[in-house]
């Protein structure tokens, strides 16, 4: 099996890194915690731009650093994209593009120059100047570059923290657009839960040096015992399929294993395999499934775990009946009205679904 294993041992001043985690070698994974609590260090461990005391770092069957062994960052098969796009400004944007892609070997590269440039919509920027690029648009340039040295891991320090709400919510489609049609793996550095939630398939949580949990996404992202669910805008990531759309109310209509969810938008082929994203804060409860009532996603679901978490208010981890979860965050008094309690049957009408993919 392709894995990305990471052991790290390292003092920085008065900070110890005491990191050791393994993560599939697909699909975007994760580093999320607090400032300060390690993340950078390990995604520039992970490059051999900080070579830590003791360390392991394999990727994919190829070792990186061992206690015995260092590869060069030049030679390890990575892109790094930092939080500030760090772009050549007396070259064009198409001439950053190229620096990376001719640094490559013909037969080494695995990801085409049109392919990439299209894929990120940069096309109509590649003969501007790169003091004229948006934020947003830098961030492109610079994960475009990144990408065409055909790297067989990607790392993205906080690539969208410089960025405002606006130009945040314009980019993340592109990177969910590079996990899904190019398939390169990637290190994803944050402390933003809403970013976690939509490109992240596995989760690595530190916390002071030191990794608190590790494992799948959608799991990690509903656990009453971590922190990501006690964020005011907790997320849960349920994966589906396109049933049909209904073109008089234009909603694609999303088939779980026990019930349907209902997006809004243009239509999506159908089939097709979807993530969607459930707020916690738009999920009640009910001991019966109403109909008389314009909430159109209501879904046999069975208490997994409670969990009070302000005086006032009470975290419900759902289980469906695929095995997928769901937070509900309601009042204190409606959990003991309705006598809420580990393994009861009930169901969650939820307000507002978001597409991910």
């Amino acid at each position: 099996m392709n894995a990305i294993d990471v052991r790290l041992r390292h003092r920085l001043g008065t900070f110890q890194l005491a990191v050791e985690f393994r993560t599939p070698g697909d699909g975007v994974t994760a580093l999320f915690g607090p400032s300060g609590c390690g993340k950078t260090s390990v995604l520039r461990a992970v490059a051999g731009l900080l070579r830590v005391g003791q360390g392991l770092v394999q990727v994919n069957g190829d070792c990186w650093q061992s206690d015995t062994h260092f590869v060069p960052v030049h030679r390890r098969a990575l892109g790094y994209v930092f939080q500030e796009a760090s772009l050549f400004a007396h070259l064009s944007v198409k001439r950053n593009l190229l620096y990376g892609w001719r640094r490559v070997d013909p037969a080494q590269r695995r990801l085409g120059f049109d392919t990439v440039v299209e894929l990120l919509g940069i096309g109509p920027l590649l003969a501007r100047d790169t003091r004229r690029l948006s934020g947003g648009e830098r961030q492109r340039v610079a994960i475009g570059r990144a990408l065409l040295t055909s790297p067989r891991l990607l790392l993205m320090d906080e690539p969208l923290a410089a960025l405002d709400q606006a130009a945040r919510r314009a980019i993340l489609p592109y990177l969910e657009s590079v996990q899904r049609e190019l398939g390169v793996a990637s290190l994803y550095v944050s402390h933003d839960p809403d970013e976690v939630a939509h490109l992240a398939d596995h989760l690595v949580l530190l916390d002071a040096g030191r990794v608190v949990a590790c494992g799948a996404a959608a799991d990690l992202l509903t656990r009453l015992d971590l922190p990501l669910a006690r964020f005011e805008n907790a997320t849960a990531v349920v994966q589906g399929q396109v049933a049909h759309y209904d073109p008089d109310y234009a909603l694609n209509w999303i088939e779980l294993r026990e019930g349907r969810v209902a997006v809004a938008g243009a239509p999506l082929p159908a089939g097709g395999p979807v993530r969607v994203q459930v707020r916690a804060r738009d999920v009640s409860l009910a001991l019966r499934a109403h109909t008389d009532s314009s909430i159109l996603n209501v879904l046999p679901v069975q208490v997994s775990a409670l969990e009070d978490v302000s005086d006032a208010h009470r975290l419900v981890r759902l289980q469906l009946g695929d095995g997928q979860m769901l937070l509900s965050r309601i009042t204190r008094r409606s959990s003991d009205t309705l006598g809420l309690r580990p393994g009861m049957a009930l169901y969650a009408q939820v307000k507002s679904v978001a597409l991910m993919d």
